[in-house]
């Protein structure tokens, strides 16, 4: 299901709705134990999960390189909010009936060209992060993204119209 985007100030938030079948705790080691996480985000590195906290990005281009990005709020098993670009990335864990609903919000300020992009590619991950719970991985498939990509596009467009 496509994020639903709304413009705030010169940006927009991003919120990708997601209803798991499976537990809050099995889904919150998912988002934070590094040998999953490599699995649907791969840039990704858990390095001091708290508040105040670190979270790394690796290019993983061949070059090593990387940077830390400051964990702006974080619950044990609720919340992990981080900074990201000149925005922010928060999931918020909570449990439904049978299983979870996992919320990605994301701040993308300045929208550019490059924002649509990122959403598809949050897209993209948060269908990896499904099927890894559900015992399957895959590779990034760039096909899928291409396809998001021209929907997030119009959709990044329909804000500025």
């Amino acid at each position: 299901m496509q994020a639903v985007i709304e413009k705030e100030g010169n940006g927009i938030i991003a919120r990708f709705d997601r209803l798991l079948n499976h537990p809050v705790e099995k889904v919150w080691g998912a988002l934070t134990e590094n040998d999953k996480v490599e699995k649907w985000m791969s840039n990704l590195e858990m390095k001091d999960l708290r508040k105040d906290g670190t979270i790394k990005f690796n290019f993983n281009d061949g070059s090593g390189k990387s940077f830390d990005m400051k964990i702006r709020d974080f619950r044990e098993s609720a919340v992990l909010d981080f900074e990201w670009g000149d925005g922010w990335v928060r999931f918020e864990v909570s449990p439904e009936k049978d299983g979870c609903s996992l919320v990605l919000k994301e701040s993308i300020t300045p929208v550019n060209d490059h924002t649509s992009k990122d959403l598809a590619g949050w897209h993209i991950c948060l269908d990896m992060f499904s099927d890894l719970l559900d015992g399957h991985h895959q590779d990034f498939p760039m096909d899928e993204w291409e396809k998001w990509h021209k929907e997030y596009m119009a959709a990044v467009k329909r804000m500025d119209g």
